[in-house]
């Protein structure tokens, strides 16, 4: 099921992105290992749910795997509220124990990313620091976008994944948005708008996917 590995991975995922998804997104994830894309953004107006959903529908169509977008509005998580540091998992909170769970259970996660100032949103450092050991060894991919795509975003990220030992492929998808959109309010159409980067989403589903299987029992 899981078994698209280096460039044979990547052809498939070319391959099968053309034709539909063998499932919907909607659809129920007992039998399929489960991607969570944690949308960074909280911002009004944004554009991240656009997005999240576009690479959920790529790695639908590309992969045996079932992606879930996660929207951290939904998940309130008050800044420092846990009486214990987090590497001890020790949480009192229920919407903490709540979150926990959710990142355990999930076979990987993608961030995805607007770049603010150079960096990444609040919201998502926020979430990923009420956790600690549920990251360690988690397969996991960064899909920045942005102006510029997103670049020193990504690379932030990478090093708060690298402290967390997180299992991080290689590919770090960079979009690009138009002035119309950043600027003007355009509405934003993903497919077109980031039809040269669609091949680099890919490349990262077809890796995370090869990431997966190198967890899963022979």
């Amino acid at each position: 099921m899981l078994y698209l590995f280096g460039v044979a991975g990547y052809i498939a995922c070319m391959i099968h992105a053309n034709t539909p998804a063998k499932h919907p997104i909607e659809s129920s994830h007992r039998t399929r290992p489960v991607v969570l894309l944690i949308m960074g953004s909280q911002r009004s107006g944004r554009v991240c749910p656009q997005i999240a959903q576009w690479i959920a529908q790529i790695g639908e169509a590309c992969t045996d795997l079932a992606f879930e977008v996660v929207d951290l509005a939904d998940w309130p998580l008050p800044v420092d509220d846990e009486p214990e540091l987090p590497h001890r998992g020790s949480y009192r909170q229920p919407h903490t124990q709540a979150w926990s769970e959710k990142i355990s259970a999930a076979a990987a996660v993608a961030f995805v990313s607007p770049q603010y100032n150079w960096g990444y949103p609040a919201p998502l450092k926020n979430a990923i620091d009420h956790l600690y050991g549920e990251w360690r060894g988690k397969p996991a991919a960064i899909i920045t976008y942005g102006g510029h795509g997103g670049g020193k975003c990504a690379e932030q990220l990478r090093q708060v994944a690298a402290g967390l030992k997180m299992g991080m492929v290689a590919t770090s998808p960079a979009l690009t948005l138009s002035e119309d959109v950043i600027r003007h309010g355009a509405a934003l159409d993903p497919e077109t708008e980031f039809a040269s980067s669609a091949d680099s989403v890919k490349q990262a589903m077809a890796e995370l996917v090869t990431q997966i299987a190198s967890l899963s029992p022979a």
